[in-house]
C-alpha cells in the first residue's frame, strides 16, 4: 500500500512532489543501456506507490560513441549535451537545465547516479522514504560487479568486503547513490566542478551548512568494478588500490 511504502514526513517539511534523477555519461555505450533502462523500472516503481513525478536527465559530456543513439530509445530520458569530461559539472548542468517551472525548492528531491551503474526497482522508493521522514540528504552504499579473471575478481571482492562497511552511519560517499532536497541543494551551491571526488565535496558543504546527509545501508545501487573509470582517482581507483600488487 502506498501509506505502507512511504509514510507521512515531519511536520515543517514540504513532501516531495517531483523527483529529479541526473546521469553524467562519458562514452559509456557499453553499459547505458542497462543503466537507464533500471532507472526506468525505478520510476515506474515509484509513480505507482506515490503521487510524483520523476524527471531523468542524462548528460552527454563529450560523448563520442553511441550514448546518445542509446539515450534516444528510452523516451522517459532527456538529454544534455556538454562538452567538459568532468563529472562535477556535468552533474550540476543536469540539475541546472531544469526548467523553473519544476521548482527547485524543498518540494523537489534530486537524485544522481551514475552511467556504468544499476539502481534496483525500489530505489527512488527508498530515497522518497527516506525524504519523507525527514532526511534532507541520503548518502546510499554500492555493491561492485567486479571483472576479469576469476582469481583477481575474488581476491578483489574479498578485500573489497573487509573494508567497505554496508552499514548505518557508514563514512561512505558515492555520486552513485546520492540524494538531496533541491533547496538544499542550491544553498550550498550545488556541485562544484571537480574532475574527481565532487561527491565528498557537496556532502562536506552539505555537513558544514549543519544539513544532516543520512548515510544509509539499506540502499544499495550496482556499480561497475572496472579497474579503469571515467574519472580520475574515483571507484575504478579505490578499486585498484584494493590490488595485491598495488
Amino acid at each position: 500500500m502506498i501509506a505502507d511504502a512511504v509514510p507521512r514526513g515531519p511536520l515543517g517539511l514540504a513532501p516531495i512532489g517531483h523527483m529529479v534523477v541526473v546521469v553524467p555519461a562519458h562514452n559509456e555505450a557499453d553499459l547505458l543501456d542497462a543503466c537507464l533502462t533500471a532507472l526506468a523500472r525505478a520510476s515506474r516503481r515509484v509513480v505507482e506507490v506515490a503521487s510524483v513525478t520523476v524527471s531523468t536527465i542524462l548528460v552527454l559530456d563529450a560523448c563520442t560513441d553511441e550514448s546518445a543513439r542509446i539515450a534516444a530509445r528510452h523516451p522517459g530520458v532527456s538529454t544534455v549535451d556538454v562538452a567538459h569530461r568532468n563529472v562535477g559539472a556535468a552533474r550540476a548542468a543536469g540539475f541546472a537545465s531544469l526548467p523553473a517551472s519544476h521548482g527547485l525548492d524543498a518540494a523537489t528531491w534530486f537524485a544522481t547516479t551514475d552511467a556504468d551503474t544499476r539502481v534496483g526497482e525500489h530505489w527512488l522508493v527508498d530515497h522518497l522514504r527516506y525524504a519523507t521522514a525527514g532526511a534532507r540528504a541520503v548518502v546510499g552504499t554500492v555493491t561492485v560487479d567486479f571483472e576479469g579473471p576469476v582469481d583477481q575478481m575474488v581476491a578483489l571482492r574479498s578485500t573489497y568486503d573487509a573494508q567497505y562497511r554496508h552499514e548505518l552511519g557508514h563514512p561512505h560517499v558515492h555520486g552513485a547513490n546520492l540524494g538531496i532536497r533541491a533547496a538544499d541543494y542550491v544553498t550550498v551551491g550545488g556541485f562544484a566542478p571537480l574532475a574527481t571526488g565532487e561527491d565528498h565535496d557537496l556532502v562536506r558543504r552539505l555537513e558544514l551548512a549543519g544539513i544532516v546527509c543520512t548515510r544509509v545501508c539499506d540502499v544499495a545501487v550496482a556499480t561497475s568494478g572496472r579497474l579503469r573509470g571515467r574519472a580520475p582517482d574515483g571507484m575504478a581507483g579505490f578499486l585498484r588500490s584494493l590490488e595485491p600488487s598495488a
